[in-house]
C-alpha cells in the first residue's frame, strides 16, 4: 500500500514544474514596453522633464530597442524645436517596424517642417501604400503639392481626403487652392460646402463672408458675417469685414461702434488703427485720421495699403511733402499700381516740379489701363503747360476709357471730375459732353474731401490755365476717395484668407 501511495504524492510537484516553464517566459515578451504606460503618463501631463528621464532609463534597459520611447522622445524633441534630431529618431521608428504608417508620417512630417516638401510627398507615397484609408496622409499630400505648386495634384489628394472622411481643415486648404489661382466662385463653392458640413465654424463663416465681400455680394456677406458673430461676438476677423462693409457705404459712426469693440481685445492690430483712421478721414476728423494711421504704420511699416491712405490724408491737408514720402514709400512696396503714381504726379505738381510729375504720370498711364482720371489729370497738366497735343491725345484716351466703363451698372462719376474734363473738353475745343452720356451721382457729403471747396471756389474762366491746373489736381485725385476706403477693405479681406 505503501508503495502504491508514494507515486500518487510525487505526481503533484511533478505537474507544478510542469508549469514553472510557462511563468518564465512571460516576462520575456513585454520587457521592451514595461514602462510605456509611465512615458505615455507625463507625456500627456506635458511634464517633459520627467517624461526623458523615464526614456532615458527606458532606453539603455533595452539597449535602444524599444519604439515607443523613442517615437515619444521625438515627439518632444519636435516640440522643443529640434526638427532635425526628431527626424533621425523617427527614422530609427521606420527602421524598427518597417510597415508602421504612423512612423512614415511623422518621418514626413518632420521633412515638411524642414521645408523638404519634395522629400516629404515621397515619404507620405509610401505611407499611403501601407494604409489606404487614412484621410491626413492625403491631406497632408495635397498641403505638400500646395507649397510644390502643383495644384492640379493638391486638389486631387485634397478631394480624395474628403471622400474618405470630411473635415473643415481639409475645406480650407481645398479653398485656398482656389484663391491662390484667383478663382473666387470655385472657392466660394468650397466654402459653401464647408459651411453646410459645419455650420457653426466661425473661420468658415467668416472666410465666405469675406470672399462675398470680394466679389461684391454684400447681402449674402452680411449674412454669414453676421452668422459668424452669433457664435463668437468678440470675432477679430468678422468684426474688422463687417466694419469694413459699413465704412465703405459711409456709415462711419456704426463702423467706429464696431471697431471700438475689437479695439481692447486686440489693440496692436495695425488693419484696425488702419480702418479706424479712414473713418476719421470720412468725418472729415483729419488730425485723428493722420493720428491712427501713423499708429498703423507703426505697427506694419511696410503695408503699402497704410502708406497709400496716408499719402492721401496729407493731399488732402494739402501737406505734400508729407504726401510725397508716404506715397513714394507706398510705390517701392507697389510698385505696379497705377494710382500710386498718379497721387505722386499730384503732389510733384503742388511742389512745382513739373518734370517729375510727368514722368510719374507717365508711368501711371502705362500702368494702368481702365482709369480714366489718370489721363485727365496728366491732361491739364500738359494743357497747363501748353502742350495742347500731347494734352488732347490723353483726353483722348481718358473718353475711351470712360466708353468701355459706362456700361457697368455701378460706374459712378463724381460731379468736380466731368465738370473739369467738360472745361477741358471746350477749352481743347473737343466738345463739352462727347463722353459724359451717363447720368451724374453726386458722391455723399461725407465722402467729399477739403479740395472740394477749394476747386469749387475758383470762378476764373478757362483762359486762367493755373486756376484749372490747381482744380483738377485736386477734385481729379481727391474724387477718389472711396479708393482709400477700398484699401482699408482689402486690407480686411487679406487678413480673413488665409492667409498663409
Amino acid at each position: 500500500m505503501a508503495e502504491e501511495r508514494q507515486p500518487t504524492r510525487t505526481q503533484f510537484p511533478a505537474s507544478a514544474e510542469s508549469q514553472k516553464p510557462h511563468l518564465k517566459k512571460a516576462p520575456e515578451f513585454p520587457i521592451l514596453e514595461k514602462q510605456n504606460w509611465l512615458i505615455h503618463l507625463h507625456y500627456i501631463r506635458k511634464d517633459y522633464e520627467a517624461c526623458k528621464a523615464v526614456i532615458k532609463e527606458q532606453l539603455q534597459e533595452t539597449q535602444g530597442l524599444c519604439e515607443y520611447a523613442i517615437y515619444v522622445q521625438a515627439l518632444i524633441f519636435r516640440l522643443e524645436g529640434n526638427i532635425q534630431e526628431s527626424l533621425e529618431l523617427f527614422q530609427t521608428c521606420a527602421v524598427l517596424s518597417p510597415q508602421s504608417a504612423d512612423n512614415l508620417k511623422q518621418v514626413a512630417r518632420s521633412l515638411f517642417l524642414l521645408g523638404k516638401h519634395k522629400a516629404a510627398t515621397e515619404v507620405y507615397n509610401e505611407a499611403a501604400k501601407l494604409n489606404q484609408k487614412d484621410w491626413e496622409i492625403y491631406h497632408n499630400l495635397g498641403v505638400c503639392y500646395i507649397y510644390l505648386k502643383q495644384f492640379n495634384k493638391a486638389q486631387d489628394q485634397l478631394h480624395h481626403a474628403l471622400h474618405l472622411n470630411r473635415h473643415d481643415l481639409t475645406y480650407i486648404m481645398l479653398g485656398k487652392i482656389h484663391l491662390l489661382a484667383g478663382d473666387l466662385d470655385k472657392a466660394i463653392e468650397i466654402y459653401k460646402k464647408a459651411v453646410e458640413f459645419s455650420p457653426e465654424n466661425t473661420e468658415l463663416l467668416t472666410t465666405l463672408g469675406l470672399l462675398y465681400l470680394q466679389v461684391g455680394i454684400y447681402q449674402k456677406a452680411f449674412e454669414h458675417l453676421g452668422n459668424a458673430l452669433t457664435y463668437d461676438p468678440v470675432n477679430y476677423k468678422a468684426i474688422l469685414a463687417a466694419g469694413s462693409m459699413m465704412q465703405t457705404h459711409g456709415d462711419f459712426d456704426v463702423a467706429l461702434t464696431k471697431y471700438r469693440v475689437i479695439a481692447s481685445a486686440v489693440p496692436e492690430s495695425p488693419p484696425l488703427w488702419n480702418n479706424i483712421g479712414m473713418c476719421f478721414f470720412g468725418k472729415k476728423k483729419y488730425v485723428a485720421a493722420i493720428s491712427c494711421l501713423k499708429r498703423a504704420n507703426y505697427l506694419a511699416p511696410f503695408d503699402w495699403k497704410i502708406l497709400y491712405n496716408l499719402g492721401l490724408v496729407h493731399l488732402t491737408m494739402q501737406q505734400y511733402a508729407s504726401a510725397f514720402h508716404f506715397l513714394s514709400a507706398a510705390i517701392n512696396f507697389q510698385p505696379k499700381m497705377g494710382e500710386l503714381y498718379m497721387l505722386l504726379a499730384v503732389a510733384l505738381t503742388n511742389l512745382e516740379d513739373t518734370e517729375n510729375a510727368k514722368r510719374a504720370y507717365a508711368e501711371a498711364v502705362r500702368l494702368d489701363k481702365y482709369n480714366p482720371l489718370v489721363n485727365l489729370n496728366y491732361a491739364v497738366l500738359l494743357y497747363n503747360q501748353g502742350e495742347k497735343r500731347d494734352a488732347l491725345a490723353q483726353y483722348q484716351e481718358m473718353e475711351k476709357k470712360v466708353n468701355l466703363l459706362k456700361d457697368s451698372s455701378s460706374l459712378e462719376y463724381d460731379s468736380e471730375m466731368v465738370e473739369t474734363a467738360q472745361k477741358l473738353g471746350a477749352a481743347l475745343q473737343v466738345g463739352e459732353a462727347l463722353v459724359w452720356t451717363k447720368p451724374v451721382k453726386d458722391p455723399k457729403s461725407k465722402q467729399r474731401t477739403t479740395s472740394t471747396s477749394k476747386a469749387a471756389s475758383f470762378q476764373q474762366p478757362l483762359g486762367s490755365n493755373q486756376a484749372l491746373g490747381q482744380a483738377m489736381s485736386s477734385a481729379a485725385a481727391y474724387s477718389k476717395l472711396p479708393s482709400g476706403t477700398q484699401g482699408l477693405d482689402s486690407r480686411a479681406l487679406e487678413k480673413g484668407h488665409v492667409v498663409r
